[in-house]
């Protein structure tokens, strides 16, 4: 349930010698996406989490690919967490907490995150290939790590059960997506900030 008094929008652009990415979110979406990222497998797993948690997201990015994927995805992940945090603007009245267990076929991932203001990830899965794709599967962990901490939050994804690398992979962005919708909605009862502190 979102605000109707809040924009909870966000557009962000990181430029270096290695990238040059434009991320624009929309936490009260869809699903409609529209990425670009040079990287076909990590577009896949991008235009995921916008379905699956119904976020409106367009990202573009020019990246350094005659170098490797390394720059693009992380950079990205960078972009992406700013854009959260922004989006999320204050957290007044948000659940703040989310999770998801999800199930793809032989495979079942689990996320929890606290947007909580303070960075942190927990990341267990276990992932037996180099690469999907062009897609080097150690940036798994880069890009989730750059996420938590730019977007700084709590984030832990574990592996409950699964083989297939494509499948486990994606079940985590699909997770984490479902799990981040969940952080970010609105509950009636929440007057403030969900935090005996006073602040988040």
């Amino acid at each position: 349930m979102a605000n109707k008094g809040q924009d909870r929008q966000a557009v962000v652009t990181r430029k270096t010698g290695e990238t040059d990415i434009t991320v624009r979110l929309n936490l009260d979406g869809t699903g409609k996406a529209d990425i670009h990222t040079g990287i076909g497998f990590f577009d896949h797993m991008l235009n995921s989490f916008a379905r699956h948690g119904l976020f409106d997201l367009e990202v573009s990015v020019k990246g350094d690919l005659e170098v490797d994927c390394h720059h693009s995805i992380e950079d990205t992940g960078i972009v992406l967490g700013k854009a959260i945090a922004q989006a999320v603007g204050d957290k007044k009245g948000i659940c703040r907490f989310g999770d998801c267990i999800l199930p793809m076929d032989e495979t079942l991932v689990l996320c929890a995150l606290d947007l909580s203001g303070r960075p942190y990830l927990r990341y267990d899965l276990e992932l037996t290939v180099p690469s999907v794709g062009a897609f080097d599967t150690e940036m798994v962990h880069e890009f989730f790590y750059a996420v938590s901490y730019a977007a700084e939050m709590n984030l832990h994804i574990k592996q409950l059960d699964g083989e297939n690398n494509h499948h486990i992979i994606e079940a985590a962005f699909k997770a984490f997506a479902k799990a981040l919708d969940k952080a970010t909605c609105y509950d009636e009862r929440i007057v403030d900030v969900l935090s005996t502190k006073g602040s988040l």
